[in-house]
């Protein structure tokens, strides 16, 4: 990878688009040069700061996508964003595009569940969000079908429309789980990218520099593919929960007609063992 530099770091982040695999290139470039974590954490706040109204809230998703990519690797940026988070939040909420609300709420759902800051600094965010503290969420390790009060706790009082779980189940037909095209593309990698047992067929600079290059590719290739991997888990157990909520809300009012039946003074209509006769009871 490209040595690191500020000049360098700015010209990336002006280079950054909405896309995932730009978001998540960008990310492993700045995860591979992390003992520069604070410097790197000073310019994306100035950049972010100075970056047009519609490219506000792509600089949050790298710094999501940094933030928890990189804490196998060491706990460097978790740290030096926190001093920054809470601002960048409140920046991009006031000066962002119209209707961004949503996507930093799931942004700070997504901390929330994985626990990946204090909960007095995920207070901030809320209140950044919301102007009043929340209740923390469960981890979704917490949160079992089974359990008695899932429903309660996972959703708004307000059931889902079956618009909603329409749409819903629509966008999980486009998952990164079903694109058998980036799958073949990954099983086809050449094996010097997977094998180091094959590393000794590099005999001079070029060869090397050429095997350097496709493993740079492959991981980009991987990068994005986990990403969108994480991100079909987040919107599965998403609609895990919307599912249980709806078909609560369906047994609830089905309990309901039930027992409007049952005490209903209308006439019930009974059909008859014989024939198809239909007899009319009347009740009293």
């Amino acid at each position: 990878m490209s040595a690191f530099s500020e000049a360098a770091l700015e010209k990336k982040l002006s280079e950054l688009s909405n896309s995932q695999q730009s978001v998540q290139t960008l990310s492993l470039w700045l995860i591979h040069h992390r003992k520069h974590s604070r410097t790197i954490v000073n310019v994306w706040f100035n950049e972010l700061k100075k970056a047009q109204v519609s490219r506000k809230l792509t600089f949050l998703y790298l710094a999501n996508d940094v933030i928890q990519n990189s804490k196998k690797k060491g706990p460097e940026f978790t740290q030096d964003f926190a001093p920054v988070i809470v601002d960048a939040f409140k920046h991009v909420y006031r000066d962002g595009e119209e209707g961004c609300k949503k996507q930093l709420g799931r942004v700070l759902s997504i901390w929330q569940e994985r626990a990946v800051y204090e909960n007095n600094l995920l207070d901030q965010l809320s209140q950044v969000l919301y102007g009043e503290k929340k209740a923390k969420k469960r981890s979704y390790e917490e949160i079992q079908p089974d359990d008695e009060d899932f429903a309660s706790q996972s959703s708004p009082a307000e059931p889902p429309q079956t618009a909603e779980l329409i749409r819903a189940l629509q966008e999980l037909e486009n998952a990164a789980s079903g694109d058998s095209v980036l799958r073949q593309r990954i099983s086809s990698l050449p094996a010097e990218v997977q094998d180091t047992s094959l590393l000794h067929r590099i005999t001079d600079k070029e060869s090397g520099e050429r095997l350097s290059r496709l493993v740079e590719e492959a991981c980009m290739l991987l990068a994005d593919y986990s990403g969108r991997l994480a991100a079909e888990i987040d919107d599965r157990r998403q609609l895990t929960r919307t599912l249980t909520v709806f078909l609560q809300s369906q047994k609830d009012g089905l309990a309901q007609n039930e027992q409007k039946l049952e005490f209903s003074p209308n006439p019930v209509c009974t059909y008859c063992p014989r024939g198809n006769e239909v007899s009319i009871n009347q009740s009293t």
